[in-house]
């Protein structure tokens, strides 16, 4: 047999040495909206900077107050919520693939890739704290993705604290809790600040101190937003918390993003006349490098560790609000940083391709091998998506690798799929194993053709042409 397509890597599936080997560069974009209920808009361009003509890696989407009243939400949990749809309808025609997600009442976290790194994101966890009404209720707290990016462990974190200005010392107590209770039950990197890099993001609720209104305004409106800094609670909470020292944030060069009239670039007009603040940060950690021990340093001399092999840097290019949006008190916030790393690993766990010409007019075959061992499990499954697909559950079909197994040898193994599986339509596919031990995609096929169906269109069960479906359709 052949396969229908080459596949973008070495046939041998060797791993390069990192040895001598340059760091790339990523980038990542980065928002957080506290989204007041709202129902969203609709165009999320300016959100997404998707004018840029920086290519973005990875999107990091951290939402507060999305709806979560009972009805809503149970609703939710069965279909998409209408926030995570308009985000993967926008993003996969570009290319980007929803990796993972997760949600709390109003909290929702997710996280988009180009889909060429799918097949290196790796060991993605999820969890979830409580804080609201002491722990018993999810209107406050955070959610978090874990992932290995090119073998760098990188969590991204997105919170929602205790509101009102009073209630600094409780934001950060909150935070800590936070950060002490997630566990991800993983030998290496069982906690939040145990990653390589941590990003921190969400509606922190920090106001600003001790400043009247007439005084805060004035300077918001001459933007002379530094004559604010130094009652920024977050900052004055930074100089007396060591933990929070070690969480890096840009300088606060834009407007305060709470709280605006809806639809308004005003601050509250309301008798309530809220103070703005800067409630909606995003701030990140690259975890410090450990000291040598004295045994290292008296036996061994200077080493080289894994951290001066497989150095990663953060840099930020973008840090501010978007005012344009105004479905929400506040105004979303976004970042854009790059990520210089050198990567680890380089080569996919599994290679897969489509075996001869496939239609729903015979039954198909699919082969992949295993280029780098992984604990592989009998719920792994290969799917078949249509190009520009949303999400890993977003199949068209699928197949499992063991019950669905036809032969194997030391090099490759060969999976069945049943024609009435295959779409009766035809069209641009690719194929994508999916580990359910790693909860990852870890390889895809190049893209193919299934042909239609020449017995379905001599059946009368589907017309000759897409074209033809369509007047069938309009007609």
């Amino acid at each position: 047999m052949t396969s229908t397509g080459t596949p973008a890597y070495s046939e041998t599936g060797e791993r390069n040495s990192s040895k001598g080997m340059a760091s790339e560069t990523h980038r990542v974009h980065v928002v957080t909206w506290n989204v007041a209920t709202a129902e969203p808009p609709s165009d999320i361009s300016s959100l997404l900077q998707l004018e840029s003509q920086n290519s973005i890696d990875l999107y990091v989407i951290g939402l507060q107050e999305v709806n979560a009243t009972p009805l809503r939400f149970i609703a939710d949990l069965a279909f998409e919520d209408s926030w995570s749809h308009l985000f993967m309808a926008t993003l996969a025609p570009l290319g980007y693939v929803k990796v993972s997600s997760i949600r709390m009442q109003g909290l929702l976290l997710l996280i988009f890739s180009r889909q060429a790194h799918l097949p290196f994101i790796r060991d993605i966890k999820t969890t979830y704290t409580r804080t609201g009404l002491f722990g018993y209720w999810g209107n406050k707290g955070g959610v978090s993705v874990r992932l290995s990016f090119y073998g760098h462990m990188l969590c991204f974190l997105n919170c929602h604290l205790a509101a009102h200005m009073n209630y600094a010392l409780q934001r950060v107590d909150e935070f800590e809790y936070i950060l002490d209770s997630q566990d991800f039950d993983m030998h290496s990197t069982p906690h939040v600040l145990d990653h390589k890099l941590v990003f921190w993001l969400g509606d922190l609720n920090f106001r600003i101190a001790d400043h009247g209104m007439h005084f805060m305004r004035s300077a918001i409106n001459s933007n002379r937003f530094n004559l604010l800094w130094d009652r920024d609670q977050l900052t004055m909470m930074k100089k007396k918390e060591p933990f929070l020292q070690e969480f890096e944030e840009g300088p606060l060069t834009f407007r305060p993003t709470y709280k605006f009239d809806r639809y308004s670039d005003s601050y509250d007009t309301s008798g309530k006349k809220r103070k703005p603040a800067w409630t909606d940060r995003i701030l990140w950690r690259v975890k410090p490098k450990a000291p040598p021990s004295e045994e290292e340093d008296v036996l061994d001399g200077p080493k080289e560790d894994e951290e001066e092999e497989f150095p990663l840097k953060v840099m930020q290019d973008t840090y501010t609000c978007v005012m344009e949006y105004g479905i929400s008190d506040h105004k979303p916030v976004i970042g854009s940083f790059r990520l210089e790393l050198k990567k680890k690993i380089e080569t996919p766990l599994v290679r897969v391709y489509a075996e001869g010409e496939w239609s729903a007019d015979q039954d198909a075959m699919v082969t992949y091998s295993i280029l780098e061992p992984f604990p592989s499990s009998t719920w792994d499954w290969i799917g078949l998506y249509k190009v520009g697909f949303k999400s890993a559950s977003d199949y068209v079909t699928y197949t499992w690798v063991k019950d669905d197994e036809v032969s194997s040898n030391d090099e490759q193994v060969q999976v069945y799929v049943s024609k009435e599986e295959i779409p009766l339509l035809g069209g641009e596919y690719m194929l994508c194993y999916y580990s359910s031990n790693m909860q990852s995609i870890v390889g895809i096929s190049p893209p193919f053709q299934v042909q239609e169906s020449r017995a379905a269109v001599e059946e009368g069960l589907v017309p000759e042409n897409i074209n033809g479906l369509d007047k069938a359709i309009s007609s």
